[in-house]
């Protein structure tokens, strides 16, 4: 995607704050120039597909603080829901919308989409394993540390796994997120912390405020 012209972005913004939930034109304008300026400063990027893999894990890291590489690939594929293996300015806006701002319900779809590591509609054994082993700080002085991990694995199935099949479906995660809210990211971080969220918006939508202040302030000498 070549850079856009300010009407472009306006253009865009109009169209996409209908279609995307969770911002207003004004912030979802500040996102799409975001958006604008990061591909442009991405390295052999070919025109036209949109922000790479290497481009996104860095924001992930850098500024939203998610260290594991496994989750970090798979959040990447929660956004590139065409599997293009780029993220188009519509696939940044809605991903961004559950990530920054999603309802309880749209996060336990986007967190279990993280953790249904090949996309079958369940949260195997297995997966569960991979998962925990790579976020879990292994001790030295252990002489089996995925025996710890398997033991961690069956007490996890034996609280979230409702209906007993030895995996979880989403219906599972679901029913043992609602009744345990800090169960959602019970896989790993996927999510961003308040801090980080409250960081990049001021940030990201900086115009934003000032603008709104300004009106605010307008406003009030008219009363």
């Amino acid at each position: 995607m070549s850079a856009m012209s300010k009407k472009m972005i306006q253009n865009l913004a109009e169209t996409l704050s209908k279609q995307v939930k969770h911002f207003n034109k004004t912030e979802t304008q500040c996102l799409i120039r975001l958006y604008n300026a990061l591909l442009g400063d991405q390295t052999e990027r070919k025109v036209g597909h949109g922000l790479d893999r290497g481009k996104f894990r860095n924001i992930l890291h850098n500024t939203f603080g998610l260290t594991d590489d496994m989750i970090m690939d798979r959040v990447f594929r929660a956004f590139d829901k065409d599997n293009d293996s780029y993220i188009s300015v519509k696939e940044w806006l809605e991903g961004l919308a559950v990530f920054l701002r999603g309802t309880l319900d749209e996060k336990i779809k986007y967190c279990f989409d993280v953790y249904d590591l090949n996309g079958d509609g369940y949260i195997s054994r297995e997966e569960m394993f991979h998962m925990l082993k790579n976020s879990l700080i292994r001790q030295p002085t252990e002489e089996d540390p995925d025996e710890g991990i398997k033991d961690l694995v069956e007490i996890t199935l034996k609280k979230m796994d409702y209906d007993h099949d030895s995996r979880l479906s989403c219906d599972d995660f679901e029913k043992a997120v609602r009744d345990e809210n800090l169960l959602l990211e019970a896989f790993g971080t996927c999510l961003p912390d308040a801090k980080s969220i409250q960081a990049f918006e001021q940030q990201a939508f900086q115009v934003t405020r000032f603008a709104g202040a300004m009106t605010h302030k307008y406003e009030q000498t008219l009363f």
